[in-house]
């Protein structure tokens, strides 16, 4: 252990780890160091003769684990961004450790009486809005956890968490797996027409990367996968498509079940007559019925609107023959559709996003304009990956503000879909500041070849931005209340507000611009363009919707519900109950890939992306027309609310931004359900 970097702080700035010096044989005895040293701070706490107090006692909790979130947030991030299959190994036999370090903290009967005492005597102890926050929220997370559950309950809460964990890690494993085999091998290259020269030769290098001869076409972690809008042969996209739908069924359904009943059982255990139940109880939402009735308000206009757009993909089809229009057919339709009536070619698109002019003169000029903010790249501090970038992030006056790490490309050893963590995360308890990362997954274009990017990996660039601001920004002093850890359906928010950059006109003109020639988009285009965009709304918000109801349905069964055994028809039955069994449009996800669900910490939580959509649409329609400058209102949602973190109620801090509770209309008329 005395050359082990994870043992005392990284020395580099910001505390950013030291990737050169990691080695996977690092994480074992790290990891088992860093529980057992948390585990003698608590008992230092639980020791201490002294009467229980906020400083001795939840202070020191929040400055407890150093070590073992040190290596967490480097293991973790490796686990998902650079895995190996000793990486995977390791995983698979910590995840049900580290749940049972995680009940060994919050079961202890002895720190929990010294929370309690403090808590009940909260009204005396004169603390700070902020302070109140941390011990309101700790107290109730020991609470949820199971802190007043008998002994014998809290046996059989410690199995339950310690079997969840092991599964959601062989979920992963499984996942990864069954991505890799869903992988299309093609030797003939005429069978790819549709493809720009550049897809090709990407799809090229994966075959190589795979030891194989051909071209590889790789699946991407959601169902609809990008190259069916563009791939000319039917054969082709139909495999494709059942290569996507089939992922970890045999698998991952069996085990999916298994984790839906066993958190049926652990939400039972703490008093909650579903996991849905008891995951909504601590988010803005409140209750399953406000839930539903969201989404209730949402099927039947969408349904409506995804007909219609199906009606017309079908005849365009029928132009050419086609008599079997299928799901494998609706994107490459699509994209007809919005070619010949719109005149709009997604593909003219491409050389028009560059990811380093959409990086640099969109999504951090976008960040400046808003916020003040400025970005230099440290080619002197190292990645965990070759093509992970590093950039300091400067406040308007020149005051270092933290560190963002940009891991844009595809590879093997990458999950997919794309994703914002952190490495350090801000505390003025502790001195830090941030180091975030985003993670996506663009083909990497073949050497000396730019990387062009699609409108929605623009829009993907600019929504986990925004996650990556909700972690910069944040200006709190305790750690657990810092950055992104707000309710899940209220992360999203700021994410998708961020989003609305990318179309904004004064950043849209800076960075959409010819990689070759710099000549900007054209202004007509553009027009083309938003029409273009409403033009499969209904579709999209179909395929999202029966996502969310799969979540639901598998999160609303009580305890004493059989475990689902045929996933097929499960999912099947849940789809036509909710009205939403469109064979030509699939969930987003299904189960056996729904990796939101059974490794991500979005069980009974899809619907966040709805809800925090209200709040988003909301939100955008008061910067385009509030009359203030971009700047002013940037300072307005940073101060407010992106800086607030998990200090202030989240729904406090929207009412702060628009002095007012949301509206659903600005949501309904941005994915044309607007009723006359």
């Amino acid at each position: 252990m005395t050359d082990n970097p994870f043992l005392a702080p990284s020395t580099l700035p910001y505390q950013l780890p030291p990737f050169a010096e990691i080695r996977d044989e690092h994480y074992r005895p790290a990891l088992d160091q860093g529980m057992a040293a948390q585990l003698a701070e608590i008992r230092r706490i639980t020791g201490n003769p002294e009467p229980a107090d906020f400083e001795n006692t939840v202070v020191a909790l929040e400055r407890s684990g150093a070590l073992l979130t040190r290596v967490l947030v480097v293991f973790d991030n490796q686990s998902s961004a650079h895995t190996n299959d000793a990486v995977q190994e390791l995983d698979a036999e910590y995840r049900p450790k580290l749940a049972a370090h995680d009940d060994a903290i919050h079961l202890d009967q002895a720190l929990f009486a010294r929370i309690d005492e403090v808590h009940r005597n909260r009204a005396e102890l004169g603390l700070d809005a902020e302070s109140l926050r941390l011990l309101e929220r700790l107290h109730q997370r020991f609470v949820r956890a199971g802190a007043r559950l008998s002994g014998a309950e809290q046996r059989r809460l410690r199995e339950l968490n310690a079997e969840l964990a092991a599964a959601s890690a062989t979920f992963q494993q499984h996942l990864h797996a069954a991505n890799a085999a869903g992988a299309l091998l093609v030797k003939d290259a005429e069978q790819l027409a549709g493809l720009s020269e550049g897809e090709i030769e990407a799809a090229a290098a994966s075959a190589r990367e795979r030891g194989e001869e051909g071209y590889a076409l790789t699946l991407m972690n959601f169902t609809n996968q990008p190259l069916l809008a563009k791939l000319a042969d039917r054969g082709l996209r139909r495999r494709l498509l059942d290569s996507a739908l089939a992922r970890g069924l045999s698998t991952n359904g069996p085990l999916a079940a298994r984790m839906a009943a066993l958190r049926a059982e652990r939400a039972a255990l703490l008093g909650y007559p579903s996991h849905a139940a008891y995951t909504v109880a601590d988010q803005t939402a409140g209750t399953v019925e406000a839930v539903s009735e969201l989404l209730a308000k949402l099927v039947a206009p969408s349904v409506a609107n995804a007909e219609r757009e199906l009606a017309r993909l079908a005849q365009a089809a029928e132009a050419d023959g086609v008599a079997d229009f299928g799901a494998h057919d609706v994107a490459y339709y699509a994209e007809r559709v919005r070619r010949t009536e719109y005149e709009v070619d997604t593909a003219e698109l491409r050389p028009y996003y560059e990811l380093e002019r959409v990086l640099r003169d969109g999504v951090f000029h976008a960040a400046r304009l808003a916020y003040g903010l400025t970005f230099t790249e440290r080619l002197d501090l190292a990645g965990y990956h070759p093509d992970t970038r590093v950039f300091e992030v400067f406040e308007e006056d020149g005051t270092p503000l933290g560190l963002f790490l940009a891991d844009f490309f595809a590879r093997p050893s990458k999950r997919g879909g794309a994703w914002m963590d952190e490495l350090v995360s801000q505390a003025g308890l502790l001195d830090r500041r941030a180091v975030v990362f985003n993670n996506l997954n663009i083909t990497k274009p073949a050497p000396g070849r730019p990387a062009l990017l699609s409108l929605d990996e623009v829009r993907t660039l600019f929504h986990e931005f925004g996650h990556a601001l909700h972690g910069l920004l944040s200006d709190v002093r305790y750690p657990s209340l810092a950055g992104t850890r707000v309710p899940r359906d209220f992360v999203e928010f700021p994410s998708q507000v961020n989003e609305m950059w990318s179309t904004w006109p004064e950043v849209q003109s800076h960075y959409a611009r010819h990689y070759q020639t710099g000549e900007p988009l054209p202004t007509e285009l553009l027009g083309r363009l938003e029409e273009a965009e409403n033009f499969g709304q209904g579709l999209r918000m179909v395929e999202v919707l029966a996502a969310t109801l799969l979540d639901w349905a598998w999160h609303t069964c009580s305890a004493d519900q059989e475990t689902v055994q045929d996933i097929e028809e499960f999912e099947a039955r849940v789809l036509k109950e909710a009205g939403l069994a469109l064979p030509a449009m699939p969930p987003r996800y299904r189960t056996g890939y729904f990796s939101h669900l059974f490794v991500g910490g979005y069980s009974a939580g899809y619907y966040s992306y709805l809800w925090s959509e209200v709040l988003d649409a909301d939100t955008v329609e008061w910067f385009q027309g509030n009359g203030r400058p971009v700047r002013e209102s940037g300072e307005s949602f940073r101060r407010e609310l992106l800086s607030r973190g998990d200090s202030v109620s989240a729904m406090d801090a929207f009412r702060a931004v628009l002095g007012r509770d949301p509206q659903v209309g600005p949501l309904l008329a941005r994915r044309g359900l607007a009723q006359d």
